[in-house]
């Protein structure tokens, strides 16, 4: 099964609280809202906090910049994997710390790290947890914590729209992806560090910097989010019966034991479709395109991550 990211106390930097900022999706929700959270962080002793709350994930770096250009140290970002994407985007490269509120949908990012969906935890770990450094991914301008992905991947992010995952939640993911398992393969070629790896027909591929990914699937076993690496999986799966098995693959053993799967890793991964194919990074689709060109930039991202707990 996929492991999450193990903080040892010695390889993590110790929590030093400076100036504090909430960036929020205001239409997310998690405990008792964004009135617990504000009383939290008053209570935990934080006066000097800056606040703002965006409709919208996309609107959120400028957030990002403005709380950092006013000396926020520490800023809790309240929403799902899109808010933390575009926030993790804008931070990139910077020593400002990332403290996940998952007030999302799948909220993959904290669920690999470890960081529960209880509000009182994820506030603690944000103010007293361990920081860590992490790898971001780079693609078409943009970096991404989980995963991206093309094909059946980015179909079904894409048709998994906002209204339906407020209505389903989780199973948004599977309404969509059962409308998709039929679906035909394209021509791709991958190249890996720049040699050829994978040249021929698939359903989809995916670039994870962590283990689990959308729906809950444990796609990448050996996945960590520090050791300056991407992994990279194609699937040949077209059919049901070719999805079932992967996927009860990936449920009960190995991704790379499935002979629908392939996996590999590397630091700069090229991607060529025969046709146009909509992308997704972190959850969020993007445009069709013919070509994914994506890099990892590592330890780019300081997190809020719990301590060991044995």
């Amino acid at each position: 099964m996929t492991s999450t990211l193990t903080v040892e106390p010695d390889a993590a930097t110790p929590a030093r609280v400076g100036r504090v900022a909430v960036v929020a999706h205001r239409k997310k929700s998690l405990g008792g809202g964004l009135d617990e959270l504000r009383s939290r962080l008053r209570g935990a002793g934080i006066e000097d906090l800056l606040w703002y709350e965006v409709p919208k994930s996309r609107k959120a770096p400028k957030k990002v910049r403005r709380a950092v250009d006013r000396g926020a140290e520490l800023i809790f970002v309240w929403g799902g994997d899109g808010m933390v994407q575009r926030c993790s985007d804008a931070l990139a490269g910077s020593d400002v710390a990332l403290a996940i509120l998952p007030a999302g949908t799948a909220n993959l990012l904290a669920t690999n790290l470890g960081i529960p969906q209880d509000l009182a935890e994820a506030v603690r770990i944000g103010l007293t947890g361990p920081r860590r450094r992490i790898d971001l991914g780079r693609l078409d301008g943009e970096h991404f914590a989980v995963m991206a992905g093309a094909g059946f991947d980015g179909e079904l992010i894409r048709e998994a729209d906002r209204d339906l995952k407020d209505r389903l939640g989780r199973l948004a993911y599977v309404w969509t992806g059962l409308r998709h398992v039929r679906s035909e393969t394209t021509r791709m070629r991958v190249r890996v560090d720049g040699a050829d790896w994978f040249d021929g027909e698939a359903s989809c591929v995916l670039l994870g910097n962590v283990g689990t990914i959308t729906g809950g699937i444990p796609a990448f076993d050996d996945a960590r989010p520090d050791d300056g690496c991407l992994e990279v999986g194609v699937a040949t799966a077209s059919g049901v019966v070719d999805w079932v098995r992967t996927l009860g693959r990936m449920a009960v053993g190995r991704s790379d034991e499935s002979p629908f799967v392939r996996i590999t890793r590397g630091r700069k991964i090229d991607v060529r479709f025969a046709e146009p194919m909509t992308y997704e990074l972190d959850g969020g689709a993007r445009d069709d395109v013919t070509r994914l060109k994506a890099r990892v930039t590592p330890g780019a991202l300081t997190v809020c991550v719990p301590g060991r707990t044995s």
